[in-house]
């Protein structure tokens, strides 16, 4: 039997969320799972059932700012990286431990697979495996000519917009939701030189993911366009300890498309080319 469950998370800075978890009975590992940018948590529920009903705890954690969040981002409050790595997924991952020694296995959609890998370097021989879809790193130079030649201009003109409105709109833009304009400054640094860093951490964050080690299961969407065969290609470069296998999914194997956000309604092939490299 799954229970479902809504746990109450507070971050070391008083930030708080609920962390919503599909938890079978006998569990086979812990999956720690970070949405995409500007998608609330719950939208990852058909997944979530979907792993658990293979025997996979899932806890999908919430960003600051969206959904459960007590947070929403204005002038007056805004975060960036640091928040979301230093306080807010410690927290959740603090949470998830409370609920059993499985093994753990951390995973995202998008900017969450990203920072899974980001926080995974930051706390090295917690989790054993890496689940990553439709993700990469935003680096323009990873992106297929000609849409890559624009998005320099699209890193610079981001940042800017959100600190002149206070936020970033994103949802007028179609990219995002309601985005604290620190959070996009990180992101485009990203896509501009292809380094993460958090302003204001000291952490070398490509030095911690260099030393990760365990095996990644890495799956694109054949159309997506947000996140390319390339993009995933070289974010798992940063992993170079890290076993991983990358599958390429059609529209034909997902039942719907093969974008960046069709498949969290029907994930079960997703959930199938995970499982490949699982067993």
């Amino acid at each position: 039997m799954t229970r479902a469950l809504a746990i109450p998370v507070e971050a070391d800075d008083g930030h708080r969320f609920e962390l919503i978890a599909r938890a079978p009975a006998q569990p086979r590992a812990h999956l720690l799972w970070l949405p995409a940018l500007g998608v609330s948590a719950r939208n990852y529920q058909p997944f979530a059932d979907a792993l658990a009903a293979r025997g996979i705890a899932v806890f999908l954690h919430e960003w600051r700012g969206n959904g459960s969040s007590r947070l929403r981002p204005s002038r007056q409050q805004d975060w960036g990286y640091r928040e979301i790595l230093a306080h807010d997924l410690p927290a959740s991952l603090k949470a998830l431990r409370l609920h059993g020694t499985a093994p753990l296995v951390i995973g995202g959609h998008s900017l969450g697979g990203q920072l899974a890998c980001v926080f995974a370097g930051l706390h090295p021989g917690v989790f054993e495996r890496f689940w990553l879809v439709a993700t990469g790193t935003p680096y323009w130079r990873a992106f297929p000519a000609p849409r890559g030649w624009a998005l320099p201009l699209v890193y610079r003109f981001l940042p800017w917009l959100a600190q002149r409105q206070g936020v970033l709109h994103g949802r007028r833009l179609g990219f995002g939701g309601t985005e604290a304009r620190g959070l996009i400054r990180d992101w485009a640094r990203v896509g501009l030189n292809n380094h993460y860093a958090a302003t204001g951490m000291a952490q070398d964050l490509e030095g911690g993911m260099r030393r990760l080690q365990g095996r990644a299961s890495a799956v694109v969407m054949a159309d997506d366009w947000f996140a390319p065969t390339g993009s995933m290609q070289a974010l798992l470069a940063k992993l170079p300890q890290v076993a991983s296998a990358l599958s390429v999914v059609p529209a034909s194997a997902l039942g719907t498309r093969a974008d960046h956000f069709a498949w969290m309604k029907s994930p079960e092939a997703v959930v199938k080319a995970l499982f490949h490299s699982f067993e």
